[in-house]
């Protein structure tokens, strides 16, 4: 007698998709019948599967393309600037500016007065160039990217000076020897590791010299028997000197804060290179500017002009959106309103008022207990200094099993010896809510 065929039990890949809800029917068709697939492959294989079986695999598979699509996080980690989470958020006023300037139609690259087409670097590039005390700015798509353009536009096929030990390489392999071979330019390395001065740079610049190049080392710090050349030192020598800045720190002094945090210690500002002479300044935009992702160059305008014609320039060049949120945090800078952008508002936030947040959190929350922690600059910034902040721990039998379960309710915290730690000092206060409902669901 033949036995019935079990995988004819296994519902169709229609009925099983009009079960499932969440994402557009074109996408739950293709999770049916991934899932349909998959249960005959173990019945092939021996195993028995039920029609219950086949469905749960099916939400389960629903839920994971669910939570691969961008979505908003509570950042619990008391990192600023996270680099997997996005790096500096946006505030209110770059949001609905950048709504209604992208909403429709806009002047991008239209001169409304003369009524023919204009430049997309007249708009946000020029307060940029502004805020920074510089002649001219232009804006690309990321750090990298204004590095890269800058090399190839002024430098290839001829000679940059750069001291040893600024030959650095920051998060996802950005090497800068790699970059300058990249741009067609000619390495020249001068000095040593740890102490290189002025008299090296002279020693190397000659006929076939386009710049000095100093490097901002961000991502780590070099202490004990140093020596670096400012750039003031540099701008005699008769080619331009370029400086990239990385982090982003607008003014060394923080002039939009009531106080300069002394956890920026000596991180340089973008005005303090202009003023001391530097051609060109590279930095992002998305860590201490707390803009959108972009690479930002400024400095002389017949060097920026040159930069902006290259071919390249068009294919690294920045979108409306971008344009738009950086537009609105350059005013932000001008107006002086520090708090009005997340990354400074989060940064300045009084230790005091984070621990009523902590505390109120903590009374609502079984088994919560107020904790001091330290928070910290991150993107690549100011590597060994932290910030004092506070948040509240949980102590569980498996910590790495709750962070998990905290991720599946948009929430990622860090563990410290054990303990679920949440750092309220990268978590908005608007969300503290969310966070008890998360803590409260154990």
């Amino acid at each position: 007698m033949r036995m019935t065929d079990p995988r004819r039990a296994l519902p169709s890949v229609e009925r099983l998709a009009a079960s499932l809800d969440g994402l557009p029917r074109v996408l739950l068709v293709a999770v049916a019948r991934d899932a349909v697939a998959a249960a005959r492959a173990r019945i092939d294989a021996g195993d028995e599967v039920t029609a219950a079986e086949v469905a749960a695999d099916a939400d389960a598979r629903v839920r994971r393309l669910r939570d691969a699509r961008l979505r908003p996080l509570v950042n619990a980690t008391g990192v600023i600037l996270h680099t997997n989470l996005g790096r500096a958020p946006l505030g209110a006023d770059a949001l609905a500016d950048t709504v209604a300037i992208t909403g429709g139609y806009s002047n991008l690259e239209y001169d409304a007065d003369a009524g023919e087409r204009g430049s997309r670097n007249a708009h946000a590039a020029s307060l940029l160039a502004e805020m920074c005390g510089a002649e001219a700015g232009l804006v690309v798509n990321n750090g990298a990217a204004a590095v890269l353009l800058a090399l190839a536009a002024l430098a290839r096929g001829r000679e940059v000076v750069v001291s040893r030990g600024e030959l650095v390489e920051i998060g996802g392999g950005f090497r800068v020897p790699e970059i300058m071979s990249e741009s067609g330019c000619r390495l020249v390395e001068v000095g040593t590791t740890n102490r290189t001065r002025a008299a090296d740079y002279e020693g190397a610049v000659g006929p076939d010299t386009a710049l000095v190049l100093k490097v901002h080392a961000s991502n780590y710090r070099m202490v004990g028997f140093t020596e670096a050349t400012p750039v003031e030192e540099l701008t005699h020598l008769g080619v331009p000197v370029m400086v990239d800045a990385g982090s982003g720190l607008l003014d060394e002094q923080t002039p939009w804060l009531a106080a300069r945090p002394a956890w920026l210690r000596d991180e340089p500002g973008i005005r303090q290179a202009v003023a001391a002479g530097a051609g060109l300044v590279t930095f992002s935009g998305d860590k201490l500017l707390g803009g959108p992702q972009a690479g930002i160059i400024v400095g002389r305008a017949d060097l920026v002009a040159t930069v902006a014609r290259h071919p390249l320039a068009r294919a690294m060049r920045a979108g409306k959106l971008t344009l738009a949120a950086l537009q609105s945090v350059a005013l932000t800078y001008l107006r002086g309103d520090g708090a009005a952008i997340p990354l400074w508002r989060m940064a300045a936030t009084p230790v005091d008022e984070l621990r009523v947040r902590a505390e109120a959190i903590a009374a609502a929350v079984p088994g919560a207990k107020v904790l001091d922690t330290d928070a910290v600059a991150g993107g690549g910034s100011l590597p060994g200094l932290t910030i004092p902040s506070v948040g509240v721990g949980i102590e569980v039998d498996d910590a790495d099993a709750e962070t998990a379960r905290l991720r599946g309710e948009a929430i990622v915290a860090r563990v410290a010896e054990g303990v679920v730690v949440c750092d309220l000092r990268t978590v908005d206060p608007a969300d503290d809510a969310v966070l008890v409902a998360a803590l409260l669901a154990r």
